[in-house]
Order: structure tokens, then C-alpha cells, then sequence
């Protein structure tokens, strides 16, 4: 399966029952054949708000019902307009003698639907006005400019003055003050999926509507910046055609479906940073507003920051997708405390460990693709870089004469430090401690293998991973017990290449990211870590 669906022809009305699961609304049976969603606490003494259209566009609109939004909103299905008695039946369902405003979007089918509901309603003895939210910038020929996200803010600021108790006129008026200052367009990576139906990507456009047609043009922005300016270009020249003012602004940013969280505070960055700071007063937070089932790109929407506009974004509602107002501010920094390294001179040095040392930064430099490249088989293929890394800061350090290799203590010290600065990954701060440690232990009189124990304990404590847990720990203890027994550094190094080797018959790691692979993708696999591991060693008993 590609998407998580369960039938294309329910998907509308599964949607709309999980939001009535958790929000202020009820919704009309399904056995009535229309999908109405209204305010579960709505008193048809204020001026009802309805907005609605083609599903596909969640969560517009039933995510904006509650107090201080919409007073109801009307769903067709993908893409397609509501009926005329849908809208009527919602029109029933809210409207009191105050009367209520329809937000369209304008799109032929639902200023043909909501219209001639509206005209039926009027009919009947109800008070019905409309305002046609016509805000995209994309196409400054045309006719009838496509509605967009800035519907949201409509529904926004006519929702929180039919909440004080404004009368109808007084709400429409203000509605279609937002109408036309509203400038929006969208840029796409690709377009969108139906449900049911497959995947057909196209190439990014910019310009394009919420219901999958083609962009005014394709486009090839090189990073989110370029992306953001292909959008503020257009926008800030149609502020510019219909005044000369250069009022601050309220900056919406919209995700058109599929936009990660990152990508969109990637996107935010770049909008606030690209627009001048003194016209930007205000800014909705950047979510998914009205979007596209999942495509693949944001848009922009400005409006003037006048402030009844902005009294109004600001008040609170109970409408679940609603993302907040909020006040752009300069990035604020301050300075923290970062462990420096010692002023204090080199201590002794021993040239025949300095050779040692330098035999093995050697070693796991010329083993980095090696060690990717098992790595890679299971995990992200990365082992040998890391492991590289960390030794060449070490062999830079050596160059420089800045290690104490005759002071075994504070060499152990220096290598740790080294490690948890350049290193990276979960392996270079298991090994700092493992030095860390076992430089406390041999400052306080421990040989080397007792204090390469302590430092095992400590890696242990904080890691969690035991030896059997496929980790580097098979190779590193094994080696340190031969010692602690005894034995030499040929014998060491043989411990821990069969204890890398033994790695091979484990198909479960208990630790690290092998823990999460499949049993079949670790059979006789070395594991990486314990790989590198078992390197140093035999490059020690070269030496």
C-alpha cells in the first residue's frame, strides 16, 4: 500500500468522523446523504459563518468549526463541490434571525452550488449573505481568481465578529474587507493523489490550484530560499499594483499537504528573512491550512495588517486546526559555556606510544570504506567515517605535540576529550567515556587493564549494552581480560578478533541500531564496531 486508507469511496467520511472524535462538532447522519458539520455548542442567536467545498482540502473546513470560526462547514467529496441541499440543510441547521454569511471559494461549482442554496434559502424566510474569496495572485488575467488558503483568515475574522455578537451586515462587510486585500499563490514539487487513483508526479510549478491543476509555469528552484523568493516576487508585485502603501503585513504560510516539519520551518526562515522586518507585523504559525491531499509544496498569503484584522486573528477559538498568531521578533542570542581546551603546557611524552598511537590513526584511516561498507549492509554506513574521524583528530593532535603520551592518566584525559569533540556518534562518546574513565582510574593508581575495566563499567552504564549484545564491547572486553589475566598484547588483540569474528553468529543485537534490524539482515555479519575495535588491537601488537 502507498497511502493509509481503507476504501477510496469512504475516505471523506472517515475523515470527518476521527475529527468528530476529538473536536467541538457534531455532523450530520450519513444516512441523510450529505455531509454537514456543525459547532456541537452553537447558539443561532449570532451570525452564523459557513464555508465548505470539495473534501480533499483537510483540515478546511470542518477543522475551523467551533466558537469564534465557522459556525458549520459542508463537505463534497474530493475536489467536488457540496450539493445545493447540503449547503441548504447547513444553512437550516445554524441559521437564526441573525442571519448568516456564506465564505465561497471561487471556484464554479461552489459559487453555482452555495449561490443558488443561498437564493432557496432566502426563500424560506432566511437572512443569507456571501462573500467570494477570490485570492490567488497566479493568474492576474483571468476572470475568476482562484480561491485559496487565505480563505482560512476569512473565515478567521468574519468567524470571531459573528462571535461578539456583530450583526450580519457588519460581519459581511468586514469579510469582504479580508477579500480584497487577500494576495496568496502556492509553489509545488509535484502535484497530488487521489485516493484510489496513482501516483502521477509532475515537475514543480509555481501558480498552481488546490485541486491539482497545472501551475501558470514550471519551475526549477535550486533550495527552499530560491523556492520562497519564486513565491514573494509575484506577491509583493501585486501588493505594489493596487497601492503604493508598504504597510506592515500578516504573513500566513500554508503547507499544501506533505511538507515535512522541517521543510516548513525551513520555509518559515526563509519568508520572514526575505521580507523586509518592518512589513511584517504579524504571523499565523506555519501549518496545514487548506491543502491538497499531499502535495508537495506550501503557499503564501498576505494580508494587511489593519487592526481589526489583527484583533480578530488574535482572539482565542475552540476550532482544533486554528495554528495561532504570533509576533515575528529578531533572533535572539546569548553565549554559553563551552569546555575550553587546557592552557596548560603538554605534559611528558613517551615517543615509542606516540609511534603506537600513530601506527593505529593509521590503521582505521586506510579501514574507513571497509568499515562503511559492513556497516552499510545493516546500518546507516557510517562506522568507518566516525571511527576515521576520531582518529584523525587524534593524529592531528599528535602532529601538533599537544598529547601527553608520557603521562598515561592525562593521555587517556586528552584522547577522551579529543573523541567527544570530533568524532561524532554514539561511538565517539562510549569511547570518550571509556577514556574519560579509565584516565580517572589510572590517576588514582590502577594499571592499565584494571582501569580499562573501570572505563568498560562506565560505558556499560550509560550505553546499556552487555558483551553478546553484538556491539563494540565483543572485541573491547575480551581484549581487556586477556590483559587483566595476564597476557600480552598479541594475546589481546587475538581475544578481540575472535570476538569480533564470534559476532558473525549473532542474528539479535541487544544494543546500537543493529537492534532494530531484521535477524536475516545480520547473519554472518561482522558487526562494525567490534570490527574497529579488533583493528586497534592488532595494530597495538604490531607495534
Amino acid at each position: 500500500m502507498d497511502f493509509f486508507y481503507n476504501a477510496p469511496e469512504r475516505v471523506v467520511d472517515e475523515v470527518i468522523d476521527g475529527l468528530a472524535r476529538i473536536a467541538p462538532i457534531k455532523r450530520s447522519a450519513p444516512a441523510h446523504g450529505v455531509r454537514v458539520v456543525v459547532d456541537r455548542d452553537w447558539d443561532k442567536s449570532r451570525v452564523a459563518v459557513l464555508s465548505g467545498g470539495g473534501a480533499g482540502h483537510e483540515p478546511a473546513h470542518a477543522g475551523f468549526v467551533g466558537a469564534g470560526m465557522l459556525a458549520g462547514a459542508i463537505a463534497g467529496d474530493v475536489f467536488t463541490s457540496p450539493s445545493v441541499e447540503a449547503v441548504l440543510a447547513a444553512i437550516r441547521a445554524t441559521c437564526g434571525e441573525a442571519g448568516c454569511l456564506l465564505v465561497i471559494k471561487n471556484y464554479t461549482g461552489d459559487r453555482l452550488n452555495f449561490g443558488l442554496a443561498a437564493e432557496r434559502a432566502a426563500r424560506e424566510g432566511y437572512r443569507v449573505r456571501s462573500v467570494i474569496v477570490a485570492d490567488d495572485i497566479a493568474l492576474p488575467e483571468a476572470q475568476q481568481k482562484r480561491g485559496l488558503a487565505g480563505t482560512v483568515l476569512v473565515h478567521k475574522i468574519a468567524g470571531h465578529y459573528a462571535a461578539t455578537g456583530a450583526d450580519l451586515d457588519t460581519v459581511a462587510e468586514i469579510a469582504q474587507r479580508v477579500c480584497d486585500g487577500l494576495c496568496s499563490i502556492g509553489l509545488s514539487l509535484s502535484s497530488c493523489t487521489l485516493p484510489g487513483h496513482a501516483i502521477d508526479r509532475r515537475a514543480a510549478e509555481l501558480g498552481l490550484g488546490i485541486h491539482n491543476e497545472p501551475g501558470v509555469r514550471e519551475v526549477d528552484p535550486d533550495d527552499a530560499g530560491d523556492a520562497m523568493q519564486l513565491v514573494l516576487d509575484p506577491l509583493l508585485a501585486a501588493l505594489a499594483e493596487r497601492s503604493d502603501d508598504t504597510s506592515p503585513l500578516i504573513v500566513m504560510l500554508n503547507n499544501l499537504g506533505s511538507c515535512a516539519t522541517q521543510e516548513m520551518g525551513v520555509l518559515l526562515n526563509e519568508l520572514l528573512a526575505r521580507l523586509p522586518a518592518e512589513r511584517v507585523a504579524q504571523v499565523v504559525a506555519p501549518a496545514p491550512l487548506m491543502t491538497s491531499m499531499d502535495m508537495h509544496g506550501f503557499s503564501v498569503t498576505l494580508l494587511a495588517a489593519e487592526d481589526d484584522f489583527v484583533e480578530a486573528l488574535q482572539s482565542p477559538v475552540s476550532a482544533t486546526a486554528w495554528p495561532g498568531l504570533y509576533q515575528p521578533r529578531d533572533i535572539e542570542t546569548f553565549d554559553v559555556e563551552l569546555s575550553v581546551r587546557s592552557d596548560e603546557p603538554v605534559g611528558e611524552r613517551d615517543s615509542a606510544r606516540e609511534q603506537r598511537i600513530e601506527h593505529v590513526v593509521q590503521r582505521l584511516i586506510e579501514s574507513r570504506d571497509e568499515l562503511d561498507a559492513l556497516d552499510a549492509k545493516a546500518g546507516d554506513g557510517d562506522t568507518g567515517t566516525t571511527f576515521a574521524a576520531g582518529a584523525r583528530a587524534i593524529g592531528e593532535a599528535l602532529s601538533a605535540g599537544a598529547l601527553s603520551s608520557g603521562d598515561e592518566a592525562r593521555l587517556a584525559y586528552e584522547l577522551g576529550e579529543i573523541l567527544a569533540r570530533d568524532m561524532g556518534g554514539s561511538s565517539g562518546v562510549l569511547l570518550s567515556i571509556l577514556c574519560t574513565a579509565t584516565g580517572a582510574a589510572l590517576a588514582e593508581g590502577s594499571d592499565w587493564p584494571a582501569a580499562l575495566a573501570r572505563g568498560i563499567e562506565r560505558m556499560q552504564h550509560y550505553g546499556g549494552a552487555t558483551q553478546g549484545d553484538r556491539t563494540l564491547l565483543d572485541a573491547l572486553i575480551p581484549a581487556v581480560e586477556a590483559l587483566a589475566e595476564g597476557h600480552d598484547l598479541t594475546a589481546a588483540a587475538q581475544a578481540a578478533r575472535d570476538g569480533a569474528d564470534a559476532t558473525r553468529a549473532m542474528t539479535h543485537a541487544g544494543a546500537g541500531r543493529s537492534a532494530y534490524v531484521p535477524e536475516n539482515a545480520l547473519r554472518d555479519l561482522t558487526d562494525p564496531g567490534a570490527e574497529a575495535i579488533a583493528r586497534v588491537w592488532e595494530r597495538l601488537a604490531e607495534g
